[in-house]
């Protein structure tokens, strides 16, 4: 149970707004860690959302519980959500409402010029989430039964623009951390994200449909992707992450279901991956249409990470998935100082490209990558990949093709509109 606010802090009231600050206890906000006090969050969100510059306060030293709720704009310019405190959702599946949504928890819709910000905390409680029986076990078998298995996303964006994410420390989310849908202008700044390293699918911040995106100098610890670049994305910086342990910064998956994908002007920099099953990771599933082009991994440091270097066109969760003859074409793909340690367990540089559409213009330059233990991996993989090391790399690369290959010359691959 949480302790008690601070008997000192009495509860304010409405005609005590100071320069349009809206603490939540005005609007009955109780804090105690039991009370539900979603009403009231709403409430204060409705008023000072039609106000100029408002901050909307999440007091520290209080425990507000929230269920499952969006957050409706548009609203005056300027708005902040400053969360001091600390938010928690329903402690677990059996304590979440029949009634209310379980894809996601606390989402933000349609809001312009906001920003989210606070020393505070935002608590998933997602514990009892991952182990729910149709989450993949991390035992023996890895088996997961085959039922309804909905777990809430901490935080979404929905068509939302020129967003801004700073100082928020938020852990053990049910699954995403963060998700932004159909957003543009987001910029996430110094945030800090945990959960184990054996949650599942526990994302630090998925994006989708959104573009320009800047995630800087963050620190990103999970059981999946610290950060996941979907499909519809363009002009996204990433800079001085750290990120493990976890899956790695990873483009995709993209191409699921036959789908279309499209994503471009990526660019990820300065950034430490340690501890990690993958370091800098495209994946693409068999049967998708589409590109990835413009993509730059500079400067990033792995320590004791398995596959820094990925590419996976043949990506799949089962052991059913069959190769199509289309894919998403991987095109102008960048790794400049990509530095420091392996798991021998798989090889440093896994190009694993399409049989049916080749990736083209892969380029290596100033690439050292060294065992963490044990003997070099001196055999790079590669299949139907296309580039050139413009420098010598450790390991060596000696398998990547030269030159474009006929069958992209003569068809009109990866063809994507970019709006």
């Amino acid at each position: 149970m949480p302790p008690s606010p601070p008997p000192e802090a009495s509860s304010p009231s409405p005609d005590q707004n100071l320069s349009g600050v809206y603490d939540v206890r005005m609007f009955g906000a109780v804090g105690d860690g039991e009370t539900d006090d979603t009403e009231a969050f709403k409430t204060a969100w409705d008023t000072a959302c039609q106000v100029e510059s408002a901050l909307l306060l999440v007091p520290y030293g209080y425990f507000f519980m929230i269920q499952s709720t969006i957050f409706t704009g548009p609203c005056q310019g300027g708005f902040v959500f400053q969360v001091d405190g600390t938010i928690m959702p329903p402690d677990g599946p059996d304590s979440w409402p029949k009634n209310y949504s379980r894809r996601q928890w606390l989402v933000f819709y349609r809001v312009n010029e906001m920003t989210l910000q606070g020393g505070g905390l935002i608590d998933g409680k997602g514990e009892q989430w991952w182990n729910l029986p149709c989450k993949p076990h991390k035992g023996a078998n890895r088996t997961a039964l085959a039922t309804p298995c909905d777990s809430p996303i901490a935080i979404r964006f929905f068509m939302s623009n020129n967003l801004t994410v700073q100082g928020i420390k938020i852990r053990n989310s049910p699954q995403f951390h963060f998700r932004f849908d159909n957003c543009r202008n987001v910029h996430i700044e110094s945030i800090h994200i945990t959960a184990p390293a054996l949650s599942p699918n526990t994302d630090g911040i998925h994006i989708e449909n959104t573009n320009n995106v800047g995630i800087y100098n963050s620190v990103i610890s999970n059981g999946d992707d610290c950060v996941s670049i979907g499909s519809g994305c363009y002009d996204v910086d990433i800079k001085n992450v750290t990120c493990g342990p976890s899956h790695g910064i990873s483009i995709g998956s993209l191409g699921n279901h036959n789908s279309s994908a499209c994503a471009s002007n990526i660019t990820v920099r300065d950034c430490v991956i340690k501890n990690s099953d993958n370091g800098v990771r495209i994946k693409t599933w068999q049967g998708g249409s589409g590109a990835v082009s413009g993509v730059t991994f500079e400067n990033i440091h792995m320590d004791n990470v398995r596959n820094p270097i990925i590419i996976d066109q043949f990506y799949c969760l089962s052991r059913t998935c069959t190769n199509h003859t289309s894919a998403v074409y991987l095109s102008d793909i960048q790794y400049m100082g990509i530095k420091g340690t392996y798991d021998i367990r798989s090889p440093p540089m896994h190009f694993a490209c399409s049989d049916s559409v080749p990736c083209t213009n892969i380029k290596l330059s100033d690439v050292e990558l060294l065992p963490a233990q044990g003997d070099m991996v001196l055999d790079p993989f590669c299949w139907n990949a296309y580039g050139e090391p413009q420098t010598l790399t450790i390991p060596p690369v000696s398998c990547l093709l030269e030159g474009i290959p006929r069958s992209i010359l003569e068809n009109d691959a990866g063809f994507c509109l970019m709006n």
